[in-house]
């Protein structure tokens, strides 16, 4: 397989196999800052989910005295003693815990794990959100292929695991960028922005321009969706939709379709809004980062398109108000809808151009 020598593939390699996560940074705005540093396969995946199978949504189920499936049947309320509660809120707790007590009282029916503390203001200096592979099971995506879901209790189906402070992140954002951490960026193009696209024509949920403008000297504007500015590591939470290259690595457009994309050498940020320097700005045809990084298998034809989600709401040992509840479940209605968002930004469906679809929330068939 043929190289772009990208310096940041071996890295990666080693972050996945030792299952490190990605973290969003605790700045969420456009600015150009650096983040918090933390096959022939067969179709992938499918949502098991079916109407006949809705568990009935008059009353809440207790599996536990603190896991309990709310009435709405949109989520998990898993409470937790403070001390416990308070890791997670400080980034020191492990949501293999969390997934392994999911997984005593759940099948194997979900891709992606989500879940969400109860925290009014997002903690100072911690990050907006934390995503944490279970597997990565694709070829030609830039990283290592391997399989550590039997650490979080999965038998095999869990893609991974996303955790955010705020329950109202999942409308404002960062859950578009952390779905993205699932597939991006694992080395598909090199970066100085570890895990996301950094200063490159990506334009997307993991940063990047779509606009760039040469000043001379070396030194270069990039600005994203018509704004003054783009983000190295994010662009504005779900105020965007995924661009061309993240629907590529999510298998929703075929290679085919793939733009070049035009990667800053040795970028230094500047004292202006979306100004920096770089070496030099080197193009990527769709037909080197494929030869460079492989073809994506499975391939856009079989892709996965349909993903199920299972959401858990952690909150400290006092309940959660029934105002609370009906907020969190309007929020995950609109963010997992197959239809346009009643917000201003985008939800998942709207976010791929209508091209994927998660479901989310929970069946009788998929409780023991």
């Amino acid at each position: 397989m043929k190289s772009l020598n990208f310096s940041f593939k071996s890295l990666f390699a080693i972050l996945f196999v030792a299952f490190f996560n990605y973290s969003c940074s605790s700045d969420e705005n456009t600015t150009m800052e650096e983040p918090i540093v933390q096959e022939e396969v067969e179709a992938e995946g499918g949502d098991t989910t079916t109407e006949d199978d809705d568990v009935d949504d008059t009353e809440a189920i207790f599996l536990t005295d603190n896991l309990i499936v709310d009435a709405s049947k949109a989520f998990v309320n898993y409470t937790l003693p403070a001390v416990d509660y308070q890791k997670y809120i400080n980034e020191e707790g492990d949501v293999r815990d969390i997934t392994k007590e999911i997984y005593n009282h759940f099948n194997d029916d979900y891709d992606l794990i989500v879940i969400l503390a109860v925290e009014t203001l997002k903690p100072e200096g911690t990050a907006y959100g934390i995503t944490t592979p279970a597997k990565n099971s694709i070829q030609g995506l830039g990283g290592s292929v391997f399989d550590a879901t039997s650490s979080f209790g999965s038998d095999g189906r869990l893609n991974g695991v996303v955790f955010m402070p705020r329950t109202e992140f999942v409308q404002s954002g960062p859950f578009l960028h952390e779905i993205a951490h699932l597939w991006a960026n694992k080395g598909f193009i090199g970066t100085t922005v570890g895990g996301h696209w950094g200063y490159a024509s990506t334009g997307g949920q993991l940063g990047g321009f779509d606009t760039l403008e040469d000043l001379g000297s070396n030194t270069y504007k990039g600005t994203v969706a018509g704004r003054t500015s783009f983000g190295t590591f994010a662009n504005g939470g779900n105020s965007i939709p995924y661009s061309n290259v993240e629907l590529y690595v999510m298998g929703l457009i075929p290679e085919s379709e793939l733009a070049a994309i035009q990667v800053a050498i040795n970028p230094v940020a500047g004292n202006s809004e979306g100004e920096f320097t770089a070496d030099e700005i080197k193009t990527y045809t769709a037909q080197e980062l494929i030869a460079a990084n492989g073809k994506r298998i499975p391939s856009y034809e079989v892709a996965q398109k349909e993903f199920t989600a299972l959401t858990v709401i952690i909150s400290p040992e006092n309940a959660i108000e029934d105002t609370k509840k009906e907020a969190i479940v309007t929020s995950l209605e609109d963010f997992f809808k197959q239809g346009p968002s009643s917000e201003s930004t985008y939800n998942f469906w709207t976010a791929t151009g209508e091209r994927a679809h998660f479901s989310n929330g929970i069946n009788a068939s998929s409780i023991q």
